[in-house]
């Protein structure tokens, strides 16, 4: 269910704007291998839940920024187990589609401790008005995440698609966040808060209610690569250690973000986020040779952006006269076309870099296909954990970080080591057990070789 026709090409800073069968199968380049249409009943919902034990031996673990990770306990010491104690995460995973090729990861936090998830999330097979057969991506509360993954990491150079068919995870309609009885998205149930995981760890002195409300933050991961073959909900600080390239949505009516820009990809001028609709698609490339050295403590990388208007990245002001500062948004979507319309997102990775491509009715530009690549290391700037096997990288981006809480510090003391590698595996949806709330409708997930690779 490919995306139609596109406007006139236009080529700036690295972005193509064209036929919206730009870098698709369609040039020869590439052999379909897996594709799911939702066209049969899944079988998630149904499925029984399960208490994730936590802790290295987790089928859900990862490393040292896990729910319950060590990071966590050095910087926040005691605190950090008692406030983990007082919540369990109930999980599922089941493989679908052909030969199991795509995993459902869902999650969800009971934080009465009473034996079952405080809410429902759920990936379902509907059917939409015009009959497009999709899954539906159902949080009805923030305290969750739902993801569809690969069951098996990527190959070495791939293409892997997905096509939107919907979306209400926050942004604004009709020019408000306020609609549908919701803010931002949100339900307007009071004590919606990150509990208890923050990039600064436990904080001392604050109840559940007391810490940070989420309602103003919203989003949506349309297609993002990961450095790791299990990716599931987790609290919200760990993922940012792990993308390798990011296609996703951030809606936040926070003012911190008042000077970021979005683009207009048709005049390749930058407006103010905050003068748009809410409703734009970053595409980033985290860094690896650059982290935060801020309140977050190097827990997350700086990102560097690629778009029709320019680059930028996060450490320094850019656009005309340094008028922007933050994230810089590559387009804005239209959720109100769909599903008569659609979006298609894709992400490449060959022998020299990664492309992230986005093709629809963009605000602005109508329908248009929007492709970006970045090397793995491009002016000496590289993307965090390019690679895949150990003879891609030498080690010079190897550094040691540490990482500084109210109660200690914890060091790691190799993030990126000669001889370290680095699985590729997909996301769609929702990464984070205290963040984002929400539905969205996906279809057409399709992967992608080389016509020459077996």
């Amino acid at each position: 269910m490919a995306v139609g026709t596109a406007a006139a090409a236009v080529v700036s800073a690295g972005w193509s704007a064209g036929a919206s069968g730009a870098g698709a199968s369609g040039d020869g380049r590439w052999r379909l291998v897996a594709h799911e249409e939702f066209d049969r009943p899944l079988r998630v919902d149904g499925s029984p839940w399960r208490l994730d034990p936590q802790g290295p031996r987790s089928p859900w673990a990862v490393d040292a920024f896990d729910d319950d990770g060590a990071a966590w306990k050095k910087i926040s010491g005691p605190l950090f187990e008692r406030q983990m104690k007082t919540l369990n995460v109930f999980r599922k995973r089941v493989a679908f589609g052909r030969e199991g090729w795509l995993t459902a990861e869902v999650a969800a936090v009971d934080k009465d401790r009473d034996g079952r998830p405080d809410s429902r999330p759920g990936l379902s097979a509907v059917t939409l008005p015009g009959g497009h057969n999709v899954a539906r991506i159902s949080e009805p509360k923030w305290d969750a995440g739902v993801l569809i993954r690969p069951t098996r990491p990527l190959p070495r150079y791939y293409r892997v698609e997905m096509t939107l068919r919907g979306i209400q995870f926050g942004g604004k309609r009709g020019g408000t966040f306020d609609y549908n009885g919701r803010h931002n998205g949100y339900t307007r149930e009071p004590c919606k808060t990150r509990y208890p995981w923050t990039f600064q760890g436990a904080l001392p002195g604050k109840s559940r209610c007391q810490y940070p409300d989420v309602t103003r933050e919203n989003g949506f991961y349309y297609l993002t690569i990961l450095d790791h073959a299990n990716p599931a909900p987790h609290g919200n600080p760990g993922i940012h250690f792990r993308r390798k390239v990011i296609m996703d949505g951030y809606y936040s009516d926070d003012a911190r973000w008042k000077n970021a820009a979005t683009c207009n990809p048709k005049t390749r001028t930058m407006y103010r986020t905050f003068d748009g609709t809410f409703n734009g698609i970053n595409a980033l490339f985290p860094r690896g040779d650059l982290f935060r050295e801020t309140a977050n403590n190097n827990i997350s990388n700086e990102y560097y952006a690629k778009t029709a208007c320019g680059e930028a990245s996060m450490d320094r002001r850019y656009g005309p006269g340094g008028r922007f500062e933050g994230h810089l948004t590559s387009a804005e979507l239209r959720p109100e076309l769909m599903p008569k319309a659609a979006y298609r997102f894709a992400i490449e990775r060959d022998r020299t870099g990664y492309t992230l491509e986005m093709s629809g009715p963009f605000l602005h530009t109508g329908q248009t296909t929007l492709r970006v690549h970045h090397d793995f290391v491009e002016n000496g700037r590289p993307i965090w954990h390019y690679n895949q096997t150990p003879g891609e990288y030498d080690g010079r981006f190897d550094r040691r970080l540490v990482h500084k809480g109210p109660a200690g510090t914890y060091t790691t003391e190799h993030n990126w080591p000669k001889g370290s590698a680095y699985p590729d595996s997909f996301i769609i949806g929702d990464p984070h057990l205290n963040y984002y709330e929400g539905e969205a409708f996906v279809d057409d997930v399709r992967l992608y070789i080389p016509k020459n690779q077996r």
